[in-house]
């Protein structure tokens, strides 16, 4: 019993099938629950007609959804297959689709069967709480860890295909240009991918107008404005990062995010410095886990379900590891306790309310894990420290 408990926990092919039941039946529930539930979901649809009918993309339509869209034109793209369906196909197709992307980019990354395994085990709970949600963030995750995969694999057309539907869509993707100074072709990325962003821009045109597209974008940028400002408020569902930790703690939101810029940037950008190690693919795969923490603690626009990216670059920092000492072991479970169940019920409901969220208690385990990642990025080597086996 023993063995066929553990030969079903080391088996990616089990652990990923177990991702994509999930996905559909985290959808089908939602759906079930009525519209207040697949709220996001009735957003992303709603970009697609939208495009179509040239209606302004990022305001309101309380008489369709709640809340506004924060996605960009070419979002309606991807989500048009879906959004033309009955929505409790579109939901469920639209969550294993997104789910199908994450676990098909672990299975590419280069550990054991074991390790993509125990990888996609220890994520699980982070992902449910992305995959209710019904957001991008799971996909998207899974695009910045194609995008570095391919980078490696010399498969440049493909990995700046993977970054250019995340700045498209979220312009969270930018970050996948962190790994460019592994590229072996730069000329190849770069020509390709200006003529992929020309194309990603010009397609909406297509059933919409050159007009309203470009209308679009300047509507989009004034959105992402106007949400960074409305994120820095004490106490709401937002801003859990490193920034909205010290801002709670201090009980001051008018912090300015460059306070926190002005020392995160330099941090995370100082292991380029050590040339002679980019030729090791352990090295860019931890400069790829500094690089999804970094863009989830140093956002205002962080919420639990964003935590997805964070915890996946924790989850390759651990499985890089050669040795696992008592402190690796330990900050991997301070992650799980702390930030992936933090908003379950392992923790009463006043304890969630007035100090998790409060305080964006969430983040700190990965605060604690991205300073780490910086420390062993400056002065490990790794040729010798780490194994992809």
């Amino acid at each position: 019993m023993k063995e066929k408990f553990l030969k079903f926990i080391l088996n990616p092919k089990y652990i990923f099938g177990v991702y994509l039941i999930i996905s559909v039946v985290t959808a089908v529930s939602k759906y079930l629950r009525g519209d207040y539930a697949i709220n996001n979901y009735l957003i992303f649809k709603n970009v697609f007609f939208n495009t179509i009918h040239q209606k302004n993309l990022f305001i309101h339509y309380p008489d369709l959804y709640f809340d506004l869209n924060h996605y960009g034109i070419f979002f309606s793209v991807l989500i048009a297959p879906f959004a033309v369906m009955p929505d409790w196909m579109g939901i469920s197709l639209w969550n294993l689709a997104n789910t199908f992307l994450f676990v098909y980019a672990i299975y590419k990354l280069p550990f054991s069967d074991g390790k993509k395994a125990l990888f996609g085990l220890f994520c699980l709970q982070e992902y449910i709480t992305a995959a209710l949600s019904l957001q991008f963030n799971v996909a998207l995750t899974g695009l910045l860890l194609l995008s570095a995969v391919y980078i490696y694999e010399r498969k440049e057309v493909k990995s700046v295909t993977a970054i250019l539907v995340g700045i498209f869509v979220k312009i969270y993707g930018i970050v996948g240009f962190t790994q460019f100074f592994f590229i072996q072709n730069k000329k190849k990325f770069i020509l390709s991918g200006i003529a992929i962003a020309v194309l990603f821009f010009v397609i909406p045109m297509m059933y919409s107008g050159p007009q309203f597209v470009l209308q679009s974008y300047a509507d989009w940028y004034h959105s992402i404005i106007e949400k960074n400002n409305e994120n820095q408020v004490l106490g709401n569902m937002q801003d859990i990062s490193l920034m909205g930790f010290f801002r709670r703690i201090l009980g001051d939101a008018s912090i300015s995010n460059l306070v926190f810029l002005a020392v995160g940037l330099p941090l995370f950008a100082l292991p380029y410095i050590r040339i002679k190690q980019y030729k090791n693919y352990a090295f860019q795969l931890m400069i790829l886990a500094s690089t999804l923490l970094f863009l989830v603690l140093f956002s205002s626009s962080s919420e639990s379900p964003t935590y997805i990216i964070a915890v996946v670059g924790v989850m390759i920092w651990f499985f890089l590891q050669k040795q696992r000492n008592p402190l690796i072991i330990g900050l991997l479970i301070f992650v799980i306790i702390f930030t992936c169940f933090s908003t379950s019920d392992l923790f009463p409901k006043w304890v969630k309310h007035d100090y998790i969220i409060k305080y964006s208690l969430k983040a700190v385990p990965c605060i604690v894990v991205w300073l780490r990642v910086v420390y062993e990025l400056l002065t490990k080597d790794f040729e010798k420290d780490y194994s992809l086996n």
